[in-house]
């Protein structure tokens, strides 16, 4: 099952790879600006467009990109391909060039290895990545990697499962859609500083075809919900008993399930995680403690990776993309 494209407008989109090599296992488009049309008011032209380039080879890639866009990059290209690369596989394994001029925009790309973004994609090692790609988005190029391909529908699969879990037995699929679309945010501190406080909703009410394009297929093969999707209407029944979620929650990605492990297992204790989601599924809170999970896997990654970004984007784009974000806050509102 393919992730879907968006849009026609990907082909505007799709002329910035050009600029870049050519060896990419997966390009795609994120953020608000993707789901907008292009030819719109709401599509100011100095906001900035997001893109992730996931490669097979990130220090080949990076040095073929050296030469042909140095200075994309911050005083780390002195340094060369291979620290660049070693930066790279800190935080959330992905290197952001930011407030980088393109075909008469301003755009941000992050470059991930192929083999991080599938660890990503099935255990959640960060969700950083994962978590973009629990959205819709725009696919701009993809290879014929058939793990790859599992670990886009693995992740998608894992993103209802986990909002099922935190949701209530009953629930709208815009409930659906808006537990799935802030899983990501969940513990990020962008969110307290930096981030409009809006944003979940601000992506999901406007892009609900969007995400049932998205989820259709998944929906329509999940025993626990009945999806008219020629109705647009989800009817959920899910299974709250403790065998119902001790069964979600053995579906879970591995390093969530490891994350609950380490929040309710006490000190000096050694059972194995089948015992304690055991214990999680009889718990009332069950739902709470795997959005703590979520929490803790999105807390330390996005806070490495926000530190990382002064290295790789450099003092002054830094504090530049930081003004960016604190604006986009304050004229979302604090909510």
């Amino acid at each position: 099952m393919a992730l879907p494209v968006l849009s026609s407008s990907a082909v505007k989109f799709r002329r910035g790879l050009a600029h870049f090599p050519q060896e990419l296992s997966l390009a795609f488009a994120y953020g608000s600006l993707t789901y907008k049309p292009q030819h719109s008011s709401c599509y100011p032209q100095n906001n900035m467009l997001d893109f992730v380039f996931a490669v097979d080879d990130a220090m080949t890639w990076h040095m073929t990109n050296l030469l042909k866009n140095r200075s994309h990059y911050s005083f780390l290209k002195f340094f060369g391909p291979k620290q660049i690369t070693t930066i790279q596989k800190y935080g959330a394994g992905i290197y952001y060039n930011t407030l980088v001029p393109c075909n008469g925009r301003i755009i941000k790309y992050g470059v991930i290895s192929t083999d991080a973004l599938i660890e990503d994609l099935f255990h959640w090692k960060t969700l950083y990545v994962a978590g973009r790609l629990q959205k819709p988005v725009k696919i701009l190029a993809q290879n014929e990697n058939s793990k790859l391909q599992a670990a886009l529908v693995s992740n998608l699969k894992s993103a209802v499962t986990a909002a099922f879990l935190m949701l209530p037995e009953s629930f709208s699929e815009e409930d659906l859609y808006m537990q799935i679309a802030g899983l990501s945010y969940s513990g990020d501190f962008r969110m307290i500083i930096g981030e409009d406080k809006s944003k979940v909703q601000n992506i999901v009410k406007p892009n609900i075809a969007h995400f049932q394009k998205l989820y259709s297929n998944i929906l329509q093969d999940c025993p626990q919900v009945v999806y008219k999707h020629h109705l647009g209407r989800l009817e959920a029944s899910i299974d709250k008993s403790p065998e119902g979620q001790f069964t979600q929650l053995m579906a879970l990605p591995k390093t969530l399930q490891q994350k609950i492990t380490a929040l309710v297992n006490p000190p000096g204790k050694n059972r194995d995680v089948e015992e304690i989601l055991l214990q999680v599924a009889h718990d009332p809170d069950c739902g709470f403690v795997v959005h703590q999970g979520i929490s803790g896997i999105v807390r330390s990654s996005s806070i490495v990776q926000s530190a990382k970004t002064i290295l790789t984007a450099g003092a002054k784009k830094s504090v530049t993309y930081s003004m960016k974000k604190l604006y986009k806050m304050t004229k979302g509102g604090l909510k």
